[in-house]
């Protein structure tokens, strides 16, 4: 089917602010999205249906079931797929006027600022904090805009980063708003969110980045625009700029290390193989650490502990039982392990390798 480009943009560049040209400079950009989740997920299709001309997808991850209720461009059938596949044949179904392309891997230390430099623009659409302060800081050095987005609960923040100025002096990053990565708040797998907040966040994002393609309108440079859609309330935080960060030695030490893409000793694991031929031993003892998706367990379950009120000093093992530790994608319940392995060595206790949704 041939697609007239003029027809398929026309209500956008009938705005006097977009018109003829800004379309122009939206075909000649180049965007990188690293995650194709919740956020990237709908940023991708937008940026795309509004005429973005290059567009690269990163992401390690493939669909899961719990993706579906807010990741809403995959669809059952894609259960198991790469997400960046699947989410790059979206956009090909939708417009083809986008050239996109996809790196099924995680991003790391190593090869993010070579990536970086190919694109005017990246895009935060992870739910990692290490891999979000390592967007962060390559974008800062690589000298890239990023369009910053995150979700807690019912929260959703919004910023655009490192916007080279008249002045010369580019714009508050991420460090200025949070400077260094909080260790005790869970992603959104572990914390929960709601549909909505999450297409909201992405279509903040979406719109920052036509605004600062097309030098149309208010970006959000030097502040944080903080969402709540339970109170339905926003505010902005004004941020100010540490000039005093060296960034390059921060890349420099850092090890952004994020328990996703971090080895986790096999012999501390259980695969769901195994936990569903030894399902009905009763020396087993199953100990979910899910805040929020108990109903989702497909078997019994012997504990219920919340990792936010995990408290190893306060877990009394039974040495006859063999523990299992769950929780959504063997993230969490792998650290509970650890520190349960730590205190008690002579115990035998396993996490469910890749969590419930691998189950």
């Amino acid at each position: 089917m041939d697609f007239n480009k003029e027809q398929y943009f026309k209500r956008q560049t009938s705005l006097p602010e977009i018109g003829k040209k800004g379309q122009e400079l939206l075909q000649n950009a180049k965007v990188l999205i690293i995650g194709c989740g919740g956020l990237g997920n709908p940023v991708a299709i937008y940026l795309a249906t509004s005429g973005v001309g290059e567009l690269h997808l990163v992401d390690f991850d493939t669909v899961s079931i719990s993706n579906l209720h807010r990741q809403v461009f995959y669809k059952m059938e894609d259960i198991g797929k790469a997400k960046t596949k699947v989410l790059a044949n979206e956009i090909k179904k939708r417009t083809p006027f986008t050239k996109v392309a996809f790196t099924n891997k995680a991003i790391d230390k190593d090869s993010i600022i070579d990536l970086i430099l190919k694109y005017d623009i990246v895009v935060d659409g992870t739910d990692s904090l290490p891999i979000k302060y390592l967007i962060n800081d390559a974008c800062v050095l690589a000298k890239k805009p990023l369009v910053y987005g995150s979700l807690y609960k019912f929260d959703g923040y919004v910023a655009t980063f490192n916007i080279l100025g008249e002045n010369s002096e580019y714009t508050c990053n991420l460090r200025d708003a949070f400077p260094k990565i909080a260790t005790d708040i869970p992603n959104c797998e572990e914390a929960g969110t709601l549909n909505p907040i999450v297409g909201l966040i992405a279509l903040f994002q979406a719109n920052e980045v036509i605004k600062l393609i097309t030098k149309k309108g208010k970006l959000l440079i030097n502040q944080l625009l903080i969402y709540n859609s339970l109170q339905n309330t926003q505010f902005k935080i004004k941020l100010k700029k540490n000039k005093k960060l060296n960034i390059e030695e921060v890349f420099k030490n850092s090890a952004y290390l994020d328990a996703n893409c971090t080895l986790q000793d096999s012999t501390l694991l259980i695969t769901a193989a195994e936990l569903k031929k030894n399902i009905s031993d009763s020396a087993i003892e199953i100990v979910s650490i899910l805040t929020n998706f108990d109903d989702t367990i497909p078997f019994s379950v012997h504990q219920k502990i919340p990792y936010k009120t995990f408290d190893i000093d306060n877990f009394k093992p039974n040495f006859k039982k063999k523990y299992v530790i769950i929780c959504a994608r063997g993230i969490t319940s792998y650290a509970v392990t650890l520190k349960i392995k730590e205190k008690y060595p002579l115990l035998s206790v396993l996490s469910l390798s890749g969590g419930i949704t691998k189950y």
